[in-house]
């Protein structure tokens, strides 16, 4: 069934010029039909790139704004429009509007894992792997830093800036406990930890290396170390298997396992290509992302400044 799902998408995904971009942590038969696979941001403006007329983001609801916010001229579907973010949904534009209110003077740094309105109504964004490249070029004395206080509070440390956190969090990453790495770490000695900045605290400080996702994929590579302990959601461990067949990859935690992601299927991928092929009379499509035209040139705007500062590896 599986193969007669994937030649069906192929099939339309020709007719219809479009690609699937695809988050490191989807299901392995996801990242298996990726056009590009990586990092939200990194695979939203390599659709920016092409010439595709359909985008397929098989990710998270901020994602997919993200690559209409880089690709108006694309339509963009999300294979389940309910595969949210919930830390992206612990800030709003309103209590960003309250934050700016009570420091008038301070620059808003939105984390790209963030809704489009809120991107909207922030100076700069960041990602994880350029945050503390991006907190070092602002010379304002304060900095709000959205949404995620524990990435806020790790990229603080590194520059010794005194950031503004909310509290935000990510659900999966907090799953990762300092006892987990500490047993796996027992288990396999030899071992490296390599640990994503949204992790708390007390599990940065037991790893070896803080990397984003892309990070983590090239340092692997780059690693003399035969098996390696990750700390970040489940799904990379594919990948890394796969890329660095020589090398052993340990969970952190196999309860890092984001629910939003998992959301996204092979079925669900089909159903949001042939809903708009054949071409259909009805305006209204329940797989497609809009983000309004005022909305997305200012949150554009704070992409656009973030990309001057730091070339995204």
């Amino acid at each position: 069934m599986s193969k007669q799902i994937i030649e069906k998408i192929k099939e339309i995904k020709e007719k219809i010029k479009a690609i699937i971009l695809v988050h490191n942590y989807q299901l392995p038969e996801i990242q298996d039909i990726a056009d590009f696979i990586g990092d939200s941001l990194e695979l939203s403006r390599k659709a920016a790139q092409t010439d595709a007329k359909v985008i397929v983001f098989c990710g998270v609801h901020f994602m997919a704004e993200t690559a209409k916010i880089l690709s108006p001229d694309k339509i963009v579907l999300m294979p389940d429009i309910n595969a949210g973010c919930p830390m992206a949904d612990m800030i709003d534009v309103e209590k960003v509007k309250k934050l700016k209110k009570e420091h008038p003077n301070a620059k808003v740094v939105s984390y790209v894992n963030t809704t489009a309105d809120v991107k909207a109504e922030s100076d700069i964004c960041c990602t994880s792997a350029n945050a503390i490249k991006i907190i070092n070029s602002i010379t304002d004395k304060e900095i709000i830093f959205l949404p995620d206080k524990y990435l806020g509070d790790y990229v603080s440390k590194q520059t010794s800036k005194n950031l503004l956190l909310c509290n935000g969090y990510c659900p999966t990453h907090i799953k990762i406990l300092a006892e987990d790495i500490k047993r796996k770490k027992q288990k396999h000695p030899y071992a490296e930890v390599i640990v994503h900045p949204e992790c708390t605290p007390e599990v940065i400080a037991l790893s070896d290396k803080v990397l984003s996702t892309t990070g983590m994929l090239k340092y692997a590579k780059q690693s003399k170390a035969k098996e390696i302990i990750v700390g970040t959601e489940v799904g990379i461990v594919y990948r890394l298997k796969k890329e660095n067949p020589d090398k052993i990859f340990y969970p952190a935690s196999e309860l890092a396992i984001c629910p939003n992601m998992k959301k996204n299927t092979l079925e669900k991928v089909l159903w949001a290509l042939e809903e708009i092929y054949p071409v259909r009379k009805e305006t209204i499509v329940k797989h497609e992302i809009k983000v309004d035209e005022k909305i997305r040139q200012k949150a554009k705007d704070a992409i656009d400044k973030m990309l001057q500062f730091s070339r995204i590896d």
